[in-house]
């Protein structure tokens, strides 16, 4: 029976060395809460690295213990997790996906080296437990290398990929100094997820400047594959959280700490050490609440939990230092004999203890400078069962996307989260309460199961789509069905784009000449008696007419504007207006002065605007911006608006390749029809062509035709493959 394969960098149990025996004991956390049903059913498996150095005389005790709770070990050495995990992991991606690659990033060699034979290590142990039909669910920044080392050995598999930190904008993304690879990296899973959609645009953005491969929408094409890109929200167990606050070991200690804040509120912020978390901004905030009303004193209690991670790290040691300093120096300033502003823990609490503070807290303070998610905010909404408490958000959590009726602020602005302090302490217990009860009913939907279910379900649905392309994709067996299909007849005619479908397109569009591939394969169609070769493209009478109009070939140039039957002269369509031009040209010469690297190709009966040369980004907005203002002034002067690869085209109305194509097909009873082209003009042709007619796309894009091939370079093996063909006798 197929298997789900989780694989994150830990697993999700942490293990006790007693007495040269280990102990493993499950961990607490949003990842290991939220998968720790599916990896034990099923035969569900999660790989994953043990969480400390085990002795090889060790190994084998060690994987017994943990095949037990169907977990599969990747043993790392000392030098892994030093130049692995704390180097390029924490050195490297943690810092530039938060925005602190200035501050904190090191972009050492050996780091990045380590990186790629860890990712190794943990794709030798999936291989070994990969079976056909299983599904690989990958985990975080520590693998991005992962999906297209298992994916380049077995084509094949259902991989997915989560990210739960935040994607970094390309203009962050960028200096790393192996961005490619980490991308290319990312690109074999089949669905990649963020937690939130600015994540999924930073994502698409990075790869559309860094790499050689369409997107469309938030589908990417790599090679034979699609990969899909889309936002999943992370939940919690809220059954879990709202459960809690019921126990009587909770319910004991909300009272204790009802005791002892008896007439104090009480401000909650819970976070594992780290300099995104903005626990220093949010001192400064709290001793600038103080500072601006002295009412405050004694009446309200900072409660901070800073659970210890990396402390061994120079710049956490720091921070932990000043975290400590300012605590200090707060308190010292504005104690009172019977009030202490700051109640400070620096360790991880029991989470029963966690709960009770949930429970009793009437705010809690999330403000990070960036986090992925944060579901600390969700398991405070989750424990308020009595709808009340009020939540302060930093707009730089993924949750705020989510949490909109938590207060929000930007956790830079400390004098913005000193008053949004003093809202939640002021807030009347209905808004509270009205408040409360929709982010409640959120979390309890929008739960960890709830995560899991979507993501799986949309993994599935992308590995449908990628066969049902397949189908439709002109590799083996269909090629073999076309070729035996012409093969059998005797009267064909075969419609060719030029741009983008034989040829592949070039920054000067003046230099994309056909080569000698090209003219022997036209040659070699051209020459059998029984086909007829049609050029149909957008490109100049004249473009056309150098490079073919000595070959046997017909040409049909500007969309059909022009004509050139073999041994002949060009004739064009008469009694077109050309008058419009004048009004569009000084239109497109605006948006030519606006965007550097675009100009303006002029055709008998259209305009063109090409960008190709255009920065990236800059040149789709024009391009957007061009189109809505030419929207209504072309349908007014009876014209068509044409986006195309790169180019915006207005033509005449009467001008389209489809036409253009029945004109031949109608001459003569054609028992065999084809068509291959690339863009949106080529849609005409597709649509006015008789259901028998073999028509393909070049591209994965939405079509009318029955198939599509990918580049140009499949095209010219079909036309290979056609000519090499024994004609009918």
């Amino acid at each position: 029976m197929p298997k789900t394969i989780i694989v994150s960098n830990r697993l999700p149990v942490k293990i006790k060395e007693t007495d040269s025996e280990y102990q493993l004991v499950p961990s607490e956390g949003g990842l290991a809460t939220g998968l720790g049903t599916v990896y034990k059913q099923n035969g569900n498996v999660w790989i994953g690295w043990p969480g400390q150095v085990i002795e090889p005389d060790k190994t084998e005790q060690v994987t017994s213990q943990l095949k037990e709770l169907s977990l599969l070990p990747v043993y790392l050495t000392q030098e892994d997790i030093s130049e692995f995990y704390e180097g390029f992991s924490n050195d490297v991606l943690w810092p530039v996906f938060h925005y602190y690659a200035s501050t904190y990033t090191t972009y050492n060699p050996s780091h990045w080296e380590y990186y790629k034979s860890v990712n190794q290590k943990f794709k030798d142990v999936i291989l070994e437990n990969l079976e056909d039909g299983d599904t690989v669910w990958i985990h975080d920044y520590q693998l991005l290398l992962l999906p297209a080392l298992i994916r380049q050995v077995r084509a094949d598999v259902s991989i997915g990929f989560f990210l739960h930190i935040p994607f970094p904008s390309h203009e962050m993304f960028r200096l790393i100094p192996w961005r490619n690879e980490l991308l290319e990296g990312m690109l074999g899973a089949d669905l990649i997820g963020f937690h939130t959609f600015d994540d999924v645009r930073h994502f698409l953005s990075s790869v559309s400047r860094l790499l050689p491969v369409p997107i469309s929408s938030n589908i990417i094409t790599s090679g034979e594959r699609t990969i899909v890109v889309e936002s999943f929200p992370m939940g919690i167990d809220e059954k879990k959280y709202s459960g809690l606050p019921q126990t009587s070991e909770v319910k004991e200690q909300a009272l204790q700490i009802q005791d002892i804040f008896i007439d104090n509120k009480i401000i909650l912020s819970v976070d594992r050490l780290d300099y995104s978390k903005g626990i220093l901004q949010r001192l400064q905030a709290f001793e600038l609440l103080l500072n601006d009303h002295p009412e405050y004193i004694g009446k309200v209690t900072l409660y901070m939990v800073v659970v210890p991670s990396r402390d061994t790290v120079a710049s956490y040691a720091y921070l932990r230092d000043q975290i400590d300093k300012k605590v200090g120096n707060v308190n010292a300033r504005y104690r009172t004999i019977d009030w202490t502003p700051i109640t400070y823990y620096y360790r991880s609490l029991p989470i029963e203890m966690l709960s009770a503070l949930y429970s009793t807290a009437d705010v809690c303070l999330v403000n990070p400078m960036r986090d992925g998610m944060n579901l600390v905010s969700k398991e405070y909404v989750a424990s308020r069962t009595n709808n009340d408490g009020v939540l302060v958000l930093s707009e730089m959590a993924g949750a705020s996307k989510e949490l909109i009726d938590a207060l929000i602020v930007n956790p830079n602005n400390v004098t913005q989260v000193k008053d949004a302090i003093i809202e939640a302490l002021n807030m009347p217990l209905a808004e509270q309460q009205r408040r409360m009860s929709q982010m409640r009913q959120l979390v309890a939907k929008f739960n960890v199961k709830h995560w899991v279910h979507i993501f799986m379900e949309r993994l599935q649905e992308v590995k449908l789509m990628q066969r049902s392309m397949q189908t439709r994709h002109v590799h083996s067996v269909t090629a073999k069905s076309i070729i035996n299909r012409y093969r059998g007849t005797s009267k064909r005619i075969i419609f060719l784009d030029y741009d983008g479908t034989l040829v592949g397109f070039k920054a000067n569009v003046n230099q994309a000449s056909p080569d000698a591939e090209l003219y022997h394969l036209l040659t070699q169609l051209s020459s059998d008696p029984h086909n007829q070769v049609v050029i149909i493209s957008g490109r100049k009478h004249d473009n056309l007419g150098d490079w073919f109009g000595d070959k046997n070939i017909y040409l049909v140039a500007e969309h059909g504007a022009w004509f050139k039957e073999q041994g002949s002269d060009w004739h064009k369509i008469n009694g077109l207006s050309t008058a419009w031009k004048k009004d569009l040209y000084s239109i497109f010469e605006k948006y030519v002065d606006r965007t550097p690297g675009s100009f303006i190709e002029e055709k008998t009966y259209s305009l063109a605007w090409h960008y190709r040369k255009a920065e990236a980004g800059l040149g789709e907005l024009r391009a957007n911006e061009l189109m809505n203002t030419l929207k209504f002034l072309a349908t007014d002067k009876g014209l068509q608006l044409l986006p195309g690869d790169k180019v915006v085209e207005v033509k005449n109305m009467e001008i389209n390749k489809g036409k253009a194509a029945l004109s031949l097909v109608e001459q003569t009873d054609y028992d065999f029809i084809m068509a291959l082209g690339d863009d949106f003009t080529d849609e005409d042709l597709f649509k006015a062509l008789p259901d028998s007619a073999i028509t393909i796309k070049v591209g994965t894009g939405a079509s009318l035709a029955k198939f599509f091939v990918r580049n140009p370079t499949e095209v010219r093996g079909i036309l290979a493959s056609l000519g090499e063909s024994v004609p009918v006798s």
